[in-house]
């Protein structure tokens, strides 16, 4: 039987033109190359899952390739990138701060700095979680930082910027991950796909974007895990909504159009069967709160491209947002946000949800009310 490598592996990005989502960077990074800029150290921070370690190896095996293509991208041909992607290269260095964080970890690699590299012209440092790095550590390693040897290079990475401390910053230029945009992830996700012959409908791709959260990383240990447990090959919403524990869009249109028209013992009883069904409270409001946002964004055709749903979903939107007040939808909203402020303090989830719903209900009566005229009475003299 042939050996199984998750997505996340097998589809690592191997030049700065794969990098899904940073181009920003990527375009940085292989600029400094074209122009011989390449800095002492580098410290890329950001989300987990969008692409720090991997932009770090392309960084490394680029600036020692033999033969960079017109691109500025590594041949994959010459030694030193045959022997990088052997994982036998001597002059790419990754260290795990997690586990190798006390300061003889860093004196140690501090002592390997002082050798040049026997081929090539760079010698790389990758430091992945830096910020688990002890503080003695890190002063360990500022003078070294600091004042490296030419050939060296640092790349450090973290996903907690502010654990890092000011003199270690100052010595980095600093690059800001970004979160994955959910099209970039859906037409990543759609590309492994095709090439593992997987049948995947366009709302189950969009659905493991959502629950990604800007993680591909994440999003493609859904894709694995959905794949699995299909038998035929064949990735549906409906396995997706069962599998990642997701409430189907359509809950929420239904909740919605039951408030608006004060259908209170309906939504009481819907709300009765997602619960029934092992969802959350406080997940089911997160994502009311969530499809209210979305209805006023949908509202408006320029603010539509906010909508970072499936296309057949933005019509739905579109249709029900034309049959609610403006002021219906942005006091819902408000009431939404200040539970889920005070989710928290409630003794009970179930009767503080009950009670969100029933204000919800009657909210149009509330609206009506406040544009009424006030009366004043003459004072009798």
């Amino acid at each position: 039987m042939e050996q199984f490598i998750v997505s996340a592996r097998k589809y690592r990005p191997v030049t700065f033109e794969s990098v899904v989502g940073q181009q920003h960077i990527t375009t940085t990074l292989k600029n400094a190359i074209r122009t011989g800029q390449i800095a002492q150290a580098y410290l890329f921070c950001g989300p987990r899952g969008v692409g720090k370690t991997t932009c770090a190896r392309i960084l490394a095996k680029t600036v020692n390739c033999q033969n960079l293509t017109p691109d500025i991208e590594a041949c994959g041909s010459c030694s030193a990138c045959v022997s990088f992607q052997k994982n036998a290269s001597f002059n790419v260095h990754e260290l795990d701060a997690a586990s190798n964080n006390s300061v003889e970890d860093i004196r140690y690699l501090v002592e390997q700095v002082r050798y040049p590299p026997q081929n090539g012209r760079y010698k790389v440092y990758i430091i992945d979680e830096v910020h688990m790095l002890s503080n003695a550590a890190f002063n360990a390693f500022l003078k070294t930082l600091e004042e490296p040897p030419p050939y060296a290079i640092f790349i450090l990475a973290t996903t907690e910027k502010h654990k890092i401390i000011p003199t270690i910053l100052s010595r980095c230029q600093v690059y800001d991950f970004n979160r994955i945009q959910i099209s970039d992830i859906v037409r990543h996700l759609r590309y492994i796909a095709q090439k593992e012959g997987v049948e995947a409908e366009e709302t189950a791709l969009h659905l493991i974007a959502q629950k990604a959260d800007g993680g591909l990383r994440d999003a493609l240990s859904m894709f694995d895990l959905l794949v699995t447990f299909s038998t035929d090959r064949k990735l549906t919403y409906a396995n997706a909504l069962e599998h990642l524990h997701i409430l189907d869009y359509d809950y929420y249109f239904r909740v919605t159009d039951m408030l608006s028209a004060c259908q209170t013992t309906e939504a009481l009883l819907l709300l009765d069967e997602i619960l029934r069904k092992g969802f959350d409270a406080q997940l089911f409001v997160a994502g009311l709160e969530e499809h209210l946002r979305n209805l006023l964004m949908g509202r408006e055709q320029a603010t539509l491209s906010l909508l970072e749903v499936p296309e057949t979903a933005k019509l739905r939107f579109q249709e029900q947002a034309q049959r609610l007040s403006p002021s219906w939808i942005l006091t819902a909203l408000n009431l939404t946000h200040t539970f889920l402020l005070d989710f928290r303090d409630a003794k009970s989830a179930r009767v503080h949800t009950e009670l969100l719903l029933l204000k919800l209900a009657h909210l149009q009566d509330a609206i009506e009310l406040a544009k009424r005229p006030v009366v004043v009475e003459e004072k009798k003299k």
